[in-house]
C-alpha cells in the first residue's frame, strides 16, 4: 500500500502535478528574463492562460516578450517600460497596473507582481503573476464618479443657497447687478460660453435680451438681440409655445442638424457661433415672462439632468424678477400720485436737486412752472368732488402732452401742478407755458354731460433768475409761488415771470 500511494503522489509525475496547480491560481504565472543590456526580454515561463486570455502562444512569448507588450494598451505600454527598468535597476518588487487586449479585442485591467533576481551574467529574472482586476476597476470608477457626482450636486446646491442669499439681501435697485452676476457664476459653473435672459414683449410677439455673460473672447450678443420679431423664426415660435404653454426646456445638441423647419433659426445660430444651448422658461407669478439659456460655442456633452437643474436656477431667477416687479410697483406708488398718475413731491425734490447739481457743475439752466387750476373751489362746491377729481386728471393728461420727456411733471399738492424743465439755450419756457395755458382753454371738460370752464394760472422761476445757484429747491419753488401768486392778482388765466405778466 505504501509504494502504492508513493505511484499516485506528485513525485510520480510532477509536470502533470505542477501544471494542475497552476491551473488553479486565477491569474497567469510567469518568469520574465532581460538581459544585461535590457535589449532582449523573453517570459522562459508562462502559464497555459496567456493563450487562453489573449491568443498568444507560450511557446513564441519563451522565444521574445514582443508578442505580450504588444497586447499593452498604447497609453498605457510606456508606464510598464519604465516600472521594468526601475526594477531591474533597483532590484526592487515590480507592481503595475495596466490594460491589456483580449482575444475578443476588448481592454481589460490587469496587475502584474514579481520579484527581480540578478543572474551571474547581469540578466534579471522576474518570479510573479498576473491577474485581471477588471472589476475592482469599474468599481473604483463607479465609486469615483459617485464621489465626483456628489461633490457637483453638492456644488451646485451650495451656488445656488449663495445666489438666494445674496438675491435675499438684494439692495434696493441693484437687481441688474445681482442678476449679471447670477449670468456669471452660472456659466462659469456649467462651463458654458453664453448665459443670458430674455423678457418676451406684445404677447409674445418680439423679445429682447434684458442681461447677458459671455466668457471672455467671446462675442456677445445682446446689442443684437433687441426687439426681435419671433414670427419670423416658425420653429422657434413653436418652442415658445411649448414653453408657455407646457414649461417646456428647449434643447438643442446641434444646431448645424435643425429641421427643415428651422432654415432661419439654424442660419441664426450658426452666425452666432452656437453649437448647441439649453433654453428655460422664467414665469412671474405664474406667468412665462421670458427665458433663460445657455450657449456652447463648441461640441460638448452635457449632463442628462442640465435641464433640470437649469429649471433650478430659473425658479430662482423667477422669484428676483418677482421681487423687482413687487418693489417697482411699491416705488411707483410711493413717488406717483394715486389720482392722476403723475409723480409726486417726494420723486420731483430729488430731481430738482439733481438739476441744481448740473447746474452748479456744467452751467446747465432749468426753470420751474407752478400751475394752479383758476377757481377750483367753485368746481368742488358746484358739481362735487368727483368732478373736481376727473378735471384734475384731465389737467394731468394735458401736462403730459404739452411737455417732453426730459421734463418733469409732477402734482405738487391740491389743484397745483409743477413742471421742471430742462433748459437749452434756444428754449423758451414761457412759450411752453403758454402752450399749456392754451391747450387747458381750448380743452373739452364735460363731467356727466355738464360742460365746466377751465383755466389755470402758472408762476415761473429760473435758476437764472436768482442771485446765485442755491443749495436746495426751495428758493426756485418760492420765487414760482410768488409769481403764481401775482398771476392770480392780475386776473387768472395767464402767467408771471421775471419780464411780468403774460396773457393768450
Amino acid at each position: 500500500m505504501h509504494d502504492q500511494q508513493d505511484s499516485d503522489g506528485p513525485g510520480q509525475d510532477s509536470q502533470t502535478f505542477y501544471n494542475k496547480l497552476i491551473t488553479s491560481v486565477p491569474g497567469i504565472l510567469y518568469t520574465f528574463w532581460a538581459s544585461a543590456d535590457g535589449s532582449k526580454q523573453r517570459f522562459p515561463y508562462v502559464s497555459q492562460r496567456v493563450n487562453d486570455w489573449f491568443g498568444l502562444e507560450p511557446e513564441a512569448l519563451q522565444k521574445s516578450a514582443d508578442g505580450l507588450f504588444g497586447i499593452v494598451h498604447p497609453d498605457d505600454l510606456a508606464g510598464i517600460l519604465e516600472s521594468i527598468q526601475t526594477s531591474a535597476l533597483d532590484l526592487t518588487v515590480w507592481k503595475h497596473c495596466a490594460r491589456l487586449k483580449l482575444t475578443s479585442g476588448e481592454y481589460q485591467w490587469f496587475e502584474g507582481y514579481s520579484v527581480p533576481e540578478r543572474l551571474s551574467d547581469g540578466s534579471i529574472l522576474w518570479y510573479g503573476q498576473f491577474h485581471n482586476i477588471q472589476q475592482y476597476k469599474e468599481l473604483e470608477q463607479t465609486l469615483r464618479e459617485s464621489e465626483a457626482e456628489h461633490s457637483y450636486q453638492a456644488a451646485f446646491q451650495k451656488l445656488i443657497a449663495d445666489l438666494s442669499k445674496e438675491f435675499i439681501n438684494l439692495h434696493f435697485g441693484t437687481i441688474d447687478e445681482c442678476i449679471n452676476e447670477l449670468l456669471k457664476k452660472i456659466g462659469q459653473f456649467f462651463g458654458v460660453d453664453r448665459a443670458y435672459l430674455f423678457s418676451f414683449l406684445d404677447n409674445y410677439q418680439y423679445m429682447t435680451s434684458t442681461h447677458e455673460w459671455v466668457r471672455p473672447g467671446s462675442p456677445p450678443q445682446i446689442g443684437s438681440q433687441q426687439n426681435v420679431y419671433i414670427g419670423g423664426y416658425p420653429w422657434w415660435q413653436e418652442q415658445i409655445i411649448g414653453m408657455v404653454n407646457d414649461d417646456k426646456v428647449v434643447f438643442v445638441p446641434d444646431a448645424s442638424v435643425l429641421p427643415d423647419l428651422a432654415t432661419g433659426d439654424r442660419e441664426l445660430l450658426m452666425r452666432r457661433g452656437v453649437c448647441s444651448m439649453f433654453v428655460v422658461p422664467v414665469k412671474v407669478r405664474g406667468r412665462v415672462t421670458g427665458f433663460f439659456g445657455v450657449d456652447s460655442l463648441r461640441q460638448r456633452r452635457w449632463r442628462e439632468d442640465q435641464g433640470d437643474l437649469l429649471i433650478v436656477v430659473s425658479g430662482l431667477l423667477s422669484g428676483v424678477l418677482e421681487r423687482h416687479n413687487l418693489e417697482q410697483k411699491l416705488l411707483s406708488q410711493s413717488i406717483r400720485d394715486p389720482l392722476t398718475g403723475l409723480h409726486n413731491r417726494r420723486y420731483l425734490m430729488p430731481r430738482l436737486y439733481e438739476m441744481l447739481g448740473r447746474a452748479a457743475r456744467n452751467q446747465e439752466t432749468f426753470a420751474v412752472a407752478m400751475f394752479d387750476i383758476d377757481h377750483f373751489k367753485q368746481i368742488n362746491d358746484s358739481l362735487g368732488h368727483l368732478a373736481g377729481d376727473y378735471v384734475l386728471t384731465e389737467i394731468a393728461g394735458i401736462l403730459e402732452q404739452q411737455t417732453r420727456g426730459m421734463d418733469v411733471v409732477a402734482r405738487f399738492g391740491g389743484e397745483e401742478f409743477v413742471v421742471a424743465y430742462s433748459l437749452e439755450q434756444s428754449d423758451d419756457v414761457g412759450r411752453m407755458v403758454a402752450r399749456i395755458l392754451q391747450a387747458v382753454r381750448d380743452h373739452n371738460f364735460r363731467y356727466e354731460s355738464f360742460p365746466i370752464e377751465v383755466t389755470v394760472s402758472a408762476g415761473i422761476a429760473a435758476v437764472t433768475d436768482l442771485p446765485k445757484i442755491p443749495s436746495s429747491p426751495d428758493p426756485v419753488i418760492g420765487k414760482a409761488d410768488r409769481y403764481l401768486y401775482l398771476a392770480k392778482q392780475a386776473g387768472r388765466d395767464c402767467f408771471v415771470d421775471a419780464s411780468g405778466t403774460y396773457r393768450i
